[in-house]
């Protein structure tokens, strides 16, 4: 019982940090910073991978293992489409007049 309060008082403290130093953040560094945050996705899902990959007697483990996979996978591909879209947005375009 006392791990799980550490850990839990552990979890809480790296959110609080977690938001302060996020929410420092200018605009124009959000492009790289989620790009930084897709390779420690990355890392997740590697890691989650090894953890649902685990044949002999599955448990509790193994099942959020696949769902941590799961969610993990959804926000690495989801932070490349976004982190594309914004480099879209500073790419010129060809035939435009205006500029």
């Amino acid at each position: 019982m006392e791990g799980l309060i550490i850990s839990l008082y552990i979890f809480v403290l790296a959110v609080l940090v977690g938001f302060e130093v996020i929410s420092k953040v200018p605009p124009i560094l959000h492009t790289p910073l989620m790009s930084g945050s897709n390779a420690v996705s990355g890392i997740a899902v590697i890691g989650a991978l090894l953890i649902a990959g685990k044949t002999d007697n599955p448990d509790i483990s193994t099942y959020l293992g696949i769902v941590a996979v799961a969610i993990a996978t959804v926000n690495v591909v989801g932070g490349f489409l976004v982190t594309d879209r914004m480099l879209q947005m500073f790419k010129k375009r060809t035939g435009d007049n205006n500029q």
